[in-house]
């Protein structure tokens, strides 16, 4: 049996893209904070399809010493596919900015992203099929004001990707790596981002796509042979198009 692996799965784009690879008959290994939340989840996979396998895992990756041990946990099952969606950001100006948060962030969107799709990489690199996925986001490719420090965390996500999908093709790897990177999108974002209980967006934001249409998208990006998958901020339509970052191969 063969298992998709999707992070940050309690909620929004994580919480529609399992039901979208449950979708597609993949069996699933859910990872979140929220152990009700993963149960609620399961359920409604069962749903759609009651033959599929369905394992929880609920741990806070933004702790490090719980990363290793997730991977570790979930390393007897054939996992075909790895998205790396859990993440957060914040909205205030580097000087005035919560540091306890800002760490954090740092742990979740950076360290624990590289150390699972490195273990991920270093197991299944060779095995035909497989699929890397990390969510980044146009503030991975723009520097958005008082958001600066959560756009370097998926500016490092973007780059990290982009130069890992070429690093795998260099090396003749049949592994796919790839980057989404959604815009504005109705999920609990916003609310953890500036610590508040209810975020409107219909009223507030004049563009944003449901947590559904990007989960959509994710699925476009898995059927495709580019490497990035971006909303385009001006025009809000979902692009699929290769690498932008210079990558410098190696000296042959």
């Amino acid at each position: 049996m063969k298992y998709t692996v999707i992070t940050g799965a309690s909620s929004g784009i994580g919480f529609e893209a399992a039901l979208a690879f449950a979708g597609r008959g993949k069996n699933l290994i859910l990872a979140a904070r929220r152990h009700e939340e993963l149960e609620k989840l399961k359920s409604k996979v069962r749903d759609i399809n009651p033959s599929l396998d369905v394992v929880i895992k609920p741990v806070d990756l933004s702790i490090s010493a719980n990363v290793h041990h997730f991977y570790d946990s979930i390393r007897s099952y054939e996992i075909e596919t790895w998205i790396n969606n859990a993440g957060f950001g914040n909205f205030a100006s580097v000087g005035e900015q919560n540091l306890t948060k800002i760490e954090t962030m740092l742990h979740l969107n950076i360290e624990a992203l590289t150390i699972l799709s490195s273990r991920y990489v270093r197991d299944y690199a060779g095995v035909e099929g497989t699929q890397l996925i990390n969510v980044s986001s146009v503030g991975g490719y723009n520097i958005v004001a008082d958001a600066v420090t959560y756009c370097a965390t998926k500016f490092y996500v973007s780059a990290f990707t982009e130069g890992l999908a070429q690093e795998l093709k260099e090396s003749g790897a049949t592994m796919q790596a790839k980057v989404l990177a959604p815009a504005a999108t109705e999920t609990e974002f916003a609310n953890r981002s500036m610590d508040i209980d209810n975020f409107e967006y219909a009223s507030t934001v004049p563009k944003f796509h449901t947590a559904q249409q990007m989960a959509g998208f994710l699925l476009n990006l898995y059927d495709s042979e580019k490497v990035v998958g971006i909303v385009n901020a001006a025009t809000y339509e979902f692009e699929l198009k290769e690498p932008s970052f210079n990558y410098v191969p190696k000296n042959k």
